[in-house]
């Protein structure tokens, strides 16, 4: 399974000038004027992962797997995309699938750079931005209320899901989001419903304020409201020069380091967007190590040993027997599985294991 994000955000704020340099592919074009990113742009990057690197030194397999993120950035919204102003919200199905969205707001001022609104003010931006992610739920859930009536004319199970999906329209008509929605649990006919409709404001929020330079050395203003809405909605947030990121490709690790240091960061803004969203999503790796092939493996956080192994195979999960587990540390201090093994530090683990973040894993199964 691989972490999925959405980037979105109004026209010219450095969507796709953070989705270059977040994804090295400088396949978005970036300009400064409006509506710049027409097509959607789609890229899978790996994770950064220091123990993958350091599994690869020790081991040296055939070849080396990390976890995989996928960035889709869209066309920007503007105020009555909903209505077809700018280039509408046509595009917003291509994120409906994301298991998570990078909001990029606008938080520094430069003259030279035009702000489709004529001036920055994120949380303006902010509600601009999610009043037409509502209204394009809104307009998903009536039209699925219609084929529903329908349908449960001629299906009496369906039936119990036509009132709850009235009350979800009602909802999202006051112009409240659908992650405030209160889901019932004993009706799997809805349950289908709002697993089909993948609706955006149910989603998790990411936002990613965009500073120039100075604001990266101290938050401004801009920085400071959004970072205050951020923690009012208990979303998670990150401060991010999209300009510096750019300018951070093509250069070796050690110069990287170099120029992030000198604005006193510790991270790159690939590595910091994607630790949010593991810890958004509540996600996490497990690690397996031999001749073939070293790899990392995104799971879920509270999964046990057999849902664990199913991110492998299914056939893993189904015909599961144990896991032998060995710790990341211990695995580096031994050297070895089968040196791990004789230490007494290699662990057999039944079907209530819970899996940890850097578990060295091998599963037994039969099917």
């Amino acid at each position: 399974m691989a972490l999925s994000l959405g980037i979105v955000g109004l026209p010219n704020v450095g969507k796709s000038t953070l989705f270059n340099a977040l994804t090295k592919a400088q396949n978005a074009e970036a300009a400064n004027y409006p509506f710049c990113t027409i097509e959607p742009n789609k890229a899978t990057v790996a994770v950064p992962d220091k123990r993958v690197d350091a599994l690869t030194e020790l081991v040296k397999p055939a070849k080396t797997i990390y976890a995989t993120v996928d960035f889709v950035d869209i066309a920007g919204l503007v105020r009555g995309a909903s209505k077809g102003e700018g280039l509408g919200n046509q595009f917003l199905a291509n994120i409906r699938e994301c298991a998570a969205i990078v909001e990029v707001v606008r938080c520094f001022d430069d003259e030279n750079i035009a702000h489709v609104d004529g001036s920055v003010d994120p949380l303006r931006d902010v509600e601009t931005i999610e009043t037409e992610l509502l209204l394009a739920d809104l307009e998903s859930a009536e039209k699925r209320l219609d084929t529903l009536k329908k349908k449960s004319k001629f299906d009496k199970e369906m039936q119990k899901a036509q009132p709850v999906l009235e009350a979800l329209v009602a909802h999202l008509g006051e112009g409240r989001p659908a992650s405030a929605f209160e889901v019932p649990e004993l009706n799997e006919p809805f349950h289908q419903v709002w697993r089909e409709l993948s609706l955006l404001t149910a989603k998790k929020f990411i936002y990613c304020a965009n500073v120039d330079e100075a604001g990266l050395e101290e938050d401004n203003a801009h920085v400071k409201a959004l970072r205050a809405l951020a923690e009012g909605r208990g979303c998670a947030m990150v401060k991010i020069c999209a300009r510096l990121e750019e300018e951070l490709q093509g250069l070796s690790e050690a110069e990287q380091a170099e120029m992030l240091e000198s604005y006193g960061i510790t991270e790159s803004g690939l590595e910091n967007i994607i630790r949010m969203g593991y810890h958004t999503l509540g996600l996490a790796s497990f690690l397996t190590a031999g001749p073939k092939e070293v790899r990392a493996w995104t799971f879920k956080q509270g999964w046990k040993a057999p849902q664990a192994a199913g991110v492998i195979h299914t056939d893993f999960e189904k015909g599961f027997i144990r896991a032998e587990v060995i710790s990341y540390e211990d695995y580096m201090k031994h050297k070895s599985e089968a040196a791990c093994r004789a230490a007494g530090v290699l662990r057999v683990e039944g079907k209530d294991y819970v899996v940890k973040d850097g578990d060295m894993m091998n599963f037994l199964f039969n099917v």
